[in-house]
């Protein structure tokens, strides 16, 4: 207490620590945001059930459909800025030139006919002061009358609807009009499937929840889902209302347990399944239908994969890759999807809380190991696989290519040690088989004869006959399994069965998987294990049970993955609902024979900033060209035959500085580039791309201009 009675501020929570004397006063900080951005706000029920009634109308592919206004397809013609201004202007005096023309009798009094016809002489020059005011409000009112007929048709030359509707109502920030409430029947909020199926004791307890503020987006979307699943035959519908009307909003939770991501960076929508990633620009190459739209990627777009091409730095990681990681994170936890998130470690692919499932290779602290082998129990099948992820990129690079022969040489020795050991060999003893190891191959012979296995014995006799022959592949595919076979990975890959490892045949159920590979000095090993996780994904995708499962594989660097099988494993994914989403800091990281097929097998194509102009160019033949308007003008000098014509042209050239000329407009139909390999290289901004846009169901758009940063 100060002497004076008051309390030292100091003292109080808001200045817990004095300060030095003289120090300057500090800034206050500004407020921590209640939540992280994109994410639907819980405390209130009402926020959740605006969001959730928000219109989402149909729109086209790659659209932001949450709270979209349609627009029409073709740009209207609209008047010049300059033209219509000017226009009113003129207008407006003309309308004044003639009112005051009327006023003053120039124009004569033809104009006060029709009163005169039409008023009654009762009504014309009355008496007494009763009258006088009624002769003055009968003038004056004819008067305003022929004013406002003047300035209708005024306004109708000059176009001042529209001059208000361009210029001056969009200054005026006037409150948007608060959302009707739906009718009952078509209000989603409502739950009204639920009803219809005789569950009507759970949408009660749903629309509880959500008026409660106790529901959320991820929770909506799973409860959703597992409906489909009622629906589907896969739920009963009593085991589906007994966990509603036990849970509530917590209903069919997810494995892990948790109803949404540690943090959002992206914003969701998840009742279309969409995550914004920027803004289409106000450009007059992008469809007019577009312009200043929301651009979104769905599962829809992803089933025909991604490919993101630009330079490091361009934000291939941030803009799209986390952003995408995130949204199929969230459809995870909502049962809708599986991802695969596959990169450098440090990349920025999300925290580890954001997943079930982190493998760090070459990390001792790593809990999950990799499955060479993908899960599977066929040798060839795990032959095929793994000869795909040592030397697929050594095969033929042409789209006939394949490396059938390494599989042939691994399933000669993969076959046998499983026979006899009941599981795959270790990275170092395939190794050993690999260089022809005798005492190994000789302990696998003795084992096979006791067991009678007599086709594998010849298997074995048939690699050891190949081993030291010119053109054999044991000895490349041993020197490329070195690679793996180092101390820093000397943990991982166990197929003892003493570790944890993850195998992609797990895609069967919503799992969210982030895979790190060890970039700094074993590059070529992240490789071979980038092109194994790849191969996998497409081996597993194709035999799942249950393919409503959206399943998607996002790798932040493609370079050195693409080869003949991985192209063709991309094609097909659509026909599996499974996508991947791939990034290259250029495509010459793509043989050139792949190039082409590798841009055809993909739906959607992202070419960013800063991409050189021979990757442009093969942007620009995939693209393909469109019929547009050219316009040719050409200025012809007007001759002057007469005197006073000649003066006449001798003062505007002393005026403008220019001869008199007439201009000539030619207006016709031409075959143009929807980008060439020189706007690509030169006409994106930073922070823009070109993006095109293909969905499963073959609807698709041309390339837009999309800032990636709004």
């Amino acid at each position: 207490m100060n002497s004076d009675g008051t309390r030292d501020a100091r003292g109080t929570h808001a200045n817990s620590v004095p300060r030095p004397a003289g120090s300057p006063e500090m800034p206050a900080m500004p407020p921590r945001p209640a939540r992280a951005p994109g994410t639907p706000p819980m405390p209130d029920g009402s926020s959740f059930l605006a969001w959730l009634r928000a219109p989402r109308p149909d729109a086209a592919p790659g659209v932001w459909r949450f709270g979209h206004t349609p627009r029409p397809d073709e740009e209207p013609d609209e008047i010049p800025k300059r033209q219509l201004v000017g226009g009113a202007l003129i207008a407006f005096l003309v309308g004044w030139l003639l009112w005051s023309l009327l006023q003053n009798g120039y124009l004569g009094y033809w104009w006060w006919i029709p009163l005169d016809l039409i008023a009654p002489d009762s009504w014309q020059g009355g008496t007494g002061e009763g009258g006088q005011v009624g002769t003055f409000l009968l003038y004056r009112g004819y008067e305003l009358l022929v004013a406002l007929m003047i300035l209708v048709a005024v306004a109708r030359l000059g176009r001042w609807g529209e001059v208000w509707r361009r210029f001056v109502a969009p200054r005026f920030h006037l409150r948007p009009a608060e959302q009707a409430a739906p009718v009952p029947q078509d209000d989603p909020a409502q739950w009204n499937q639920l009803r219809e199926a005789g569950a009507a004791e759970a949408a009660e307890r749903l629309v509880a929840e959500a008026g409660a503020g106790l529901m959320r987006d991820v929770d909506h979307a799973r409860i959703m889902r597992a409906w489909q699943g009622v629906r589907s035959g896969r739920h009963s519908l009593a085991t589906f209302t007994g966990a509603v009307l036990k849970d509530g909003a917590a209903a069919c939770l997810h494995p892990s347990g948790e109803r949404d991501l540690p943090t959002r960076l992206a914003r969701h929508d998840l009742v279309t399944g969409q995550v914004r990633l920027g803004g289409t620009v106000d450009d007059p190459r992008n469809p007019y239908a577009y312009r200043g739209t929301g651009l979104a990627l769905g599962p829809e777009l992803l089933g025909t994969s991604l490919l993101a091409v630009g330079p490091a730095g361009s934000g291939k990681t941030a803009s799209v890759v986390w952003p995408v990681a995130e949204s199929l994170c969230l459809h995870a936890l909502a049962g809708r999807a599986a991802v695969v998130v596959v990169g450098a470690a440090g990349a920025g692919l999300g925290p580890a809380d954001a997943y079930d499932v982190v493998v760090r290779i070459g990390n001792p602290e790593s809990v999950y190991d990799l499955d060479l082998y993908g899960g599977t129990t066929d040798p060839d099948e795990a032959a095929a696989v793994l000869a795909e992820a040592l030397v697929g990129d050594l095969a033929d690079p042409h789209p006939g290519g394949d490396s059938r022969r390494s599989t042939t040489v691994l399933a000669q020795l993969l076959g046998p040690f499983r026979a006899v050991h009941g599981r795959f060999p270790s990275v170092p003893q395939l190794r050993q088989l690999l260089d022809g190891a005798p005492g190994l191959l000789g302990e696998l012979r003795e084992a096979l004869q006791d067991a009678g296995q007599e086709s594998l014995l010849r298997e074995l006799d048939a690699r050891e006959r190949q081993l030291g022959h010119p053109g054999d592949l044991a000895g490349v595919l041993a020197d490329r399994l070195a690679l793996l076979d180092r101390p820093a990975f000397a943990a991982f890959f166990d197929t003892s069965g003493q570790s944890r490892p993850f195998s992609l045949r797990a895609l069967d159920h919503p799992v969210r998987v982030r895979i790190d590979l060890p970039e700094r000095g074993h590059a070529d090993a992240s490789r071979i294990l980038a092109r194994l996780v790849l191969a996998q994904f497409t081996a597993s995708v194709a035999v799942r049970e249950d393919r409503s499962l959206f399943a998607c594989l996002v790798l932040d660097d493609a370079t050195g993955v693409i080869t003949p099988d991985a192209v063709r494993g991309i094609q097909r994914l659509r026909s599996t609902n499974a996508g991947t989403v791939l990034t290259l800091r250029t495509l010459d990281d793509v043989p050139r024979p792949l190039r082409g097929p590798l841009l055809g097998a993909i739906g959607c194509r992202m070419a960013l900033s800063g991409l050189t102009p021979w990757d442009g160019q093969d942007f620009a033949e995939v693209w393909g060209k469109e019929w547009t308007e050219a316009r040719d003008v050409t200025d012809r000098q007007i001759i002057a035959d007469s005197p006073a014509g000649k003066a006449w042209h001798a003062l505007r050239r002393v005026m403008t500085g220019h001869a008199p000329t007439a201009r000539a407009v030619t207006v016709r139909q031409v075959e143009r580039e929807r980008w060439s390999a020189s706007e690509l290289a030169h006409g994106v901004p930073p922070g823009h791309a070109v993006l095109s846009l293909t969905n499963v169901r073959g609807e698709h758009a041309p390339p837009l201009l999309v800032d990636l940063r709004g």
